[in-house]
């Protein structure tokens, strides 16, 4: 792991020769498998407890550490500091005198925050350091979540005149974007949205400018919801923000652009991937939360049957051929190839992988980002790889016959290839490979498997309510009423929890395509899908819609749900 991208408390751990790098690269390895506080995996490993951590980074700061509870938290102190402010931060303040306020943050050792913090308050702010735990439990304490956080800002970018004049301004080129970008309200507002689509556990925030409204959605467990429209002329600054913290070209508005913003919302680390699109009425922005918290790349995570999960395990042993695992966009491809790698990621084996782009950094891979605009391609890079003496590969996507024969080519020279394809079920990516122009007797003899899968929501624990199917919905699952036999059914009632909606969280269902005898015959005389299903069917494989019972007859997911996606 690169020194730059190690925790700053690490490098300090390093820098006063507390541990040797041996034991840091282990609490590395642990941080970027779990995504835990850092504090805690160091005093999990002995190396450092609490209070020594607090009394060291003090003395980094240059400031003392402050015991919480003898503090006194009044509420003129409080008041220094807005609730939705306070919460965006993790920040607490601690004492004021005079246009000096001493704060206490989850994260001290995160300079930016200090700096914007200043700029948001317009005070002077002197850090200090207090127990990280502490300081959460008393901003969920003292400032209750305010329903109205983005409700009272969205009232006062609507009523401020100045803000609107400057916006008219820079439109017509007389004023520069950037200053607008980085005015305090713009900052606040665009700080509150992304630190409420993550708390709300979205996967995508999509800012969209229309004719006459700008609209805010976010897309959690695969369905979008509308957040509170702002007002229209807000578009131009408030998409100016998202570039700017994305290092991308602000004057730049009619090509597209990608880039990544890291950073720490509400006390956790979160990636978003940032991509630009020149519409009619303006850029049309969309932001990918890549979290590392909310996503355990372990195999066992991935929520697999028991059978399915031996094969898998199986399969990523092998010492070549490949493994496709397919499914629309969005339905966890990549966080199931990241999970085998995880598994195969030993220190006698090297693994490469080459992305369109690169979504989340796992030690000991070599990643590698695709660049079409140097010329850098998927097969470009695969033939690269073929020279780097690799035991396994991963391929973002075979989207076409040159990529797929070099990933061909590289099973038979003794490479693993793990790779992804666009296609419906399992039997459908043979018939999409051949349609591609790759030869049958090539893909039978180096195809191990494919794994098909989909997410369907799952419902809400909390509100799940027991229900008696209709015939029609029986009949829609090819189920008859005695096929039922005690099964229950449920449903989510919707409650608090999960907004209303009855569901919380999604899981996988899957089907998996071993390539036995049977089958490469028939990829040999270039069967049909159908044909090649029915094989697969007959030989034991369980189909999508088949698990999808299995999730339903557990009580994980509906009736909906399944025949949506299956």
């Amino acid at each position: 792991m690169p020194e730059t991208l190690s925790h700053p408390l690490i490098n300090i751990v390093r820098e006063r020769g507390l541990a040797d790098d041996m034991q840091l690269e282990e609490v590395q390895a642990e941080l970027n498998r779990t995504g835990r506080p850092v504090g805690e995996v160091l005093a999990d490993f002995g190396i450092l407890d609490k209070e020594t951590q607090l009394q060291l980074i003090a003395e980094h700061l240059g400031t003392e550490v402050v015991h919480l509870d003898e503090a006194e938290l009044t509420p003129e102190v409080l008041e220094t500091i807005p609730a939705a402010t306070a919460r965006m931060y993790q920040c607490l303040p601690v004492a004021v005198f005079g246009n000096t306020v001493r704060v206490a943050l989850t994260d001290p050792l995160n300079a930016s925050v200090v700096d914007e913090l200043g700029f948001t308050l317009g005070k002077e702010v002197q850090l200090v350091v207090a127990d990280p735990d502490q300081v959460s439990k008393l901003i969920e304490k003292l400032y209750p979540q305010e329903s109205g956080g983005l409700d009272n800002v969205l009232k006062e970018l609507g009523l401020d005149e100045d803000l609107a004049k400057e916006v008219a301004q820079a439109s017509a080129g007389t004023i520069d974007l950037s200053n607008l970008a980085s005015e305090a309200p713009i900052i606040k507002f665009v700080n509150l949205v992304l630190m409420q689509a993550i708390q709300d556990r979205a996967s995508d925030i999509h800012f969209e400018p229309f004719e006459d409204e700008f609209k805010i959605r976010y897309r959690v467990d695969g369905a979008l919801y509308e957040m509170a429209p702002p007002p229209k002329h807000l578009a131009l600054p408030v998409i100016s923000r998202i570039k700017v913290m994305a290092n991308l070209d602000i004057a730049e508005r009619r090509l597209p652009q990608d880039g990544r913003i890291s950073m720490t919302i509400a006390g956790r680390q979160v990636d978003l991937r940032v991509s630009c699109l020149p519409t009619q009425f303006g850029e049309s922005v969309v932001l990918r939360v890549l979290d590392r918290a909310a996503v355990q790349l372990e195999l066992e995570n991935l929520g697999f049957p028991k059978f399915i999960y031996d094969q898998v395990s199986q399969i990523i042993q092998q010492p070549n051929g490949i493994f496709v695992v397919t499914g629309p966009t969005g339905c966890g491809k990549t966080t199931t190839l990241y999970s085998c790698l995880r598994r195969v990621n030993t220190i006698d084996s090297k693994l490469l992988t080459v992305e369109d782009p690169v979504e989340f950094d796992i030690e000991g891979i070599m990643q590698v980002p695709v660049n079409e605009a140097v010329g850098m391609t998927f097969a470009k890079a695969l033939r690269a790889f073929l020279r780097q003496d690799p035991d396994i590969i991963m391929l973002g996507e075979m989207r076409d016959l040159e990529t797929s024969q070099v990933a061909i080519q590289a099973s038979l020279t003794g490479h693993l290839v793990l790779s992804t394809l666009h296609t419906n079920d399992a039997p459908g990516a043979v018939t999409r490979l051949i349609d591609m122009g790759v030869e049958p007797f090539l893909i039978s003899s180096t195809l191990l498997a494919v794994l098909a899968q989909r997410l369907v929501r799952t419902i809400c624990k909390k509100c799940r309510t027991p229900f008696e199917p209709t015939e029609a919905q029986l009949a829609m699952l090819n189920l008859s009423p005695h096929d039922l036999g005690d099964k229950v059914f449920y449903y989510g009632r919707g409650c608090k929890d999960c907004n209303d909606t009855g569901y919380r969280g999604r899981k996988g269902i899957f089907e998996l395509l071993p390539i036995t005898e049977p089958i490469r015959l028939l990829i040999n005389e270039r069967a049909p899908t159908v044909v090649i299903r029915q094989k697969a069917v007959e030989l034991g494989m369980v189909t999508l819609r088949e698990d999808g019972l299995r999730s339903i007859f557990d009580g994980d997911t509906t009736v909906e749900e399944v025949l949506k996606y299956t």
